[in-house]
């Protein structure tokens, strides 16, 4: 019996294999995963691991010991090369692996800048992998220049770890304002006057024309023609899904692996979940980048895999931790015409995104009431009198039960 195999051991995998387990399913799980670690969290790698909080076996999403125990394969190490969908198997670390079911977890890799513009020296770095982390710890020393490119989260978290170890930090953003593309212009403002606050330079509307030095980077030239010098570069311009295998096996590619409702691609006998994959969201197509979406798709997978027959309805959320600061966000603002803003206690905030009278999404910093509160209004299709959410005297819970 070959079982099922999932190829990729980060968060929708491990969440995949754990649910099919807590389903009933007894049959052989493998699971083959790139990386030698364990399936481990991203989203501390840039902020709780970088600053040396939290140790390394608070990472992993289970005990190592945890996968042995529910008898799951763990096969570490070992990239998969090919799909041989006709025969039903997967290659891996020169071992071919036989499957009933195949689910695609492969998520999602960093965009990295082109050897032409000094990419190639050393240290630059990305920040996706325990791996990345490791090799880039060492370059936080008090006292040093750290140049990032690129103002979105990740960007702006890296930031926020190098001010508070002491360096000196400037971060360009080729983009008019920093978060343009995922935030409203509020939200920009705030983070823009919190990362001030630290020290941190901010250069917008100015992008990167190429990194200099001999072999290691020393400096930048920007598309302004200045010049900066700096220590070392951390690249944080976006992701794009690993569809790379399954575009070889001939899988339908829509903006990552296309899927059904259920999580299936155009193979039955294979799925996707997680950052790689694109599937049905209110009369289009989208994909999710975050740890909620890693794991309730591949949960929801799982249990269709084994005959549920479940379509996904996504409920996105999302968070980012900036020194003192969490932000939390639900919803998805694409399309939002208006921003209310509703204050809270001891300088919390939050900005809701309405399109018309319709509430879409709110990003809340330091305020967890409002967060949980909209994210339920907006999970039950309810949108709220803006004047109301406006009113910071305004109790906001009674709104849940109307």
């Amino acid at each position: 019996m070959s079982g099922i195999v999932i190829v990729g051991a980060g968060q929708a995998g491990a969440s995949l294999a754990a649910k099919l387990r807590s389903l009933g399913y007894r049959g052989p799980v493998t699971m083959i995963g790139e990386e030698t670690a364990p399936p481990y969290q991203r989203p501390p790698l840039s902020k709780g691991y970088l600053l040396g909080e939290m140790e390394l076996d608070r990472l992993y999403l289970r005990a190592p010991s945890f996968w042995e125990e529910q008898g799951v394969t763990l096969k570490l190490g070992a990239p998969v090369t090919a799909i041989d969908r006709t025969a039903k198997t997967v290659r891996a670390g020169g071992e071919t692996i036989s499957y009933d079911q195949l689910a695609l977890t492969t998520g999602s890799r960093p965009r990295r800048l082109p050897a032409a513009v000094g990419g190639d020296l050393t240290g630059v770095y990305t920040v996706r992998t325990l791996a990345d982390v490791d090799a880039m710890a060492a370059e936080f020393r008090a006292g040093r220049r750290l140049l990032i490119v690129g103002g979105g989260y990740i960007g702006l978290e890296a930031a926020a770890v190098g001010a508070k170890l002491g360096l000196s930090v400037t971060l360009i953003e080729m983009a008019p304002r920093i978060l343009q593309r995922v935030a409203a212009p509020e939200t920009s403002d705030y983070f823009r006057a919190l990362h001030a606050d630290h020290g941190v330079r901010i250069i917008e509307n100015t992008g990167l024309d190429r990194l200099t030095g001999e072999g290691r980077v020393a400096g930048a030239v920007l598309s302004d023609g200045s010049a900066i010098e700096t220590d070392f570069v951390i690249v944080g311009v976006g992701i794009t899904p690993m569809t790379i295998l399954a575009e070889e096996a001939g899988l339908d590619i829509e903006n990552g692996i296309r899927t059904d409702a259920e999580g299936r691609t155009s193979d039955p006998a294979i799925w996707a979940a997680g950052d790689c994959a694109s599937f049905p969201y209110q009369g289009g197509r989208i994909r999710l980048e975050s740890v909620g979406n890693a794991i309730d798709q591949a949960e929801l997978v799982a249990a269709n895999m084994l005959g549920a027959g479940t379509a996904y309805a996504a409920k996105p959320w999302f968070w980012s931790d900036q020194y003192d600061v969490k932000l939390q966000i639900a919803g998805l603002n694409t399309g939002y015409d208006r921003i209310v803003t509703r204050k809270g206690e001891g300088g919390a905030v939050s900005f809701w995104y309405y399109r018309g009278d319709q509430l879409l999404a709110l990003d809340a910093m330091n305020d967890a009431r409002a967060y949980m509160i909209g994210k339920r209004l907006i999970e039950a299709g309810k949108s709220p009198d803006p004047a109301l959410i406006a009113d910071p005297a305004a109790d906001l819970k009674p709104l849940l039960k109307a």
